[in-house]
């Protein structure tokens, strides 16, 4: 075999690794864009729907597509393609309207015109109480203080959606609040964990979403690693996983 020969088939094997690692990066940025998007959880605020440390799967066709649906989000249009609005009780991804580089998640609770208002702890909608009834506590084991009960309810919206809540005060100043009228084309978001969560509630931080911030559907956990860990940590994979919430339905 020539010298020639051996080099052009070097030259060949380097060209058709290039062009798989090309189509395994255009393979993943077409599912990234359009179809699942990863996501974790970097805080308390929706427990114990979903937890510090889990991994999502988030589908960006849920709702349609925005700038915001693209890589680096480029503003080059404005709006929704294909829209489809969300509905009550889904829980969302959504581009923060004060810093459109930061994502949150919360609950959709108002729709576009509803009159939404905390009295004593109890969600209303449009002047109707939300029907909440008390559930076991949540027993806190992730906090390295194991033991810890927090009051939980199970609330069930108006269009039947069901869920689980927290209280963990006895009071805060958002238990109560002055009625929020939702604007034309935006959503209001709430965290589960309700005394603990920035969320539409506070004006001034989160406030109302617009429908083009909206990102995607929470849709799978397909991943779960205890507060205190890192996914990269395998060593510690036996037991730190939280090997029961692997791929369950986000609801």
């Amino acid at each position: 075999m020539s010298v020639a020969t051996d080099q052009k088939r070097q030259e060949g094997g380097f060209a058709e690794t290039v062009r798989v690692i090309f189509h395994a990066l255009i393979i993943a940025v077409v599912i990234r864009t359009f179809l699942f998007q990863p996501f974790n959880i970097p805080s308390g605020s929706m427990e114990a729907t979903l937890l510090v440390g889990d991994f999502l799967f988030v589908s960006k066709y849920s709702y349609g597509y925005t700038h915001y649906s693209l890589p680096f989000s480029p503003p080059i249009f404005s709006g929704r393609v294909f829209g489809s609005e969300p509905k009550r009780g889904d829980v969302v991804v959504f581009r923060l309207p004060k810093d459109d580089s930061i994502d949150y998640i919360k609950r959709v609770i108002g729709l576009p015109g509803d009159t939404i208002q905390m009295i004593d702890g109890v969600l209303h909608i449009n002047g109707e109480a939300v029907k909440r009834e008390p559930a076991p506590d949540y027993v806190d084991n992730d906090q390295g203080l194991p033991g810890v009960h927090i009051k939980r309810w199970h609330e069930t919206l108006p269009n039947g959606v069901s869920y689980y809540t927290l209280q963990q005060y006895p009071s805060t100043p958002y238990d109560n609040t002055d009625p929020y009228l939702v604007p034309a084309g935006h959503f209001f978001m709430m965290g589960d964990n309700r005394q603990n969560s920035q969320d539409s509630r506070v004006l001034s931080a989160v406030g109302y979403v617009p429908f083009e911030n909206i990102i995607g559907r929470a849709q799978i956990i397909f991943f779960s690693m205890g507060e205190g860990g890192h996914a990269w940590q395998v060593w510690r994979w036996p037991w730190a996983v939280r090997w029961s919430r692997l791929f369950s339905i986000v609801r």
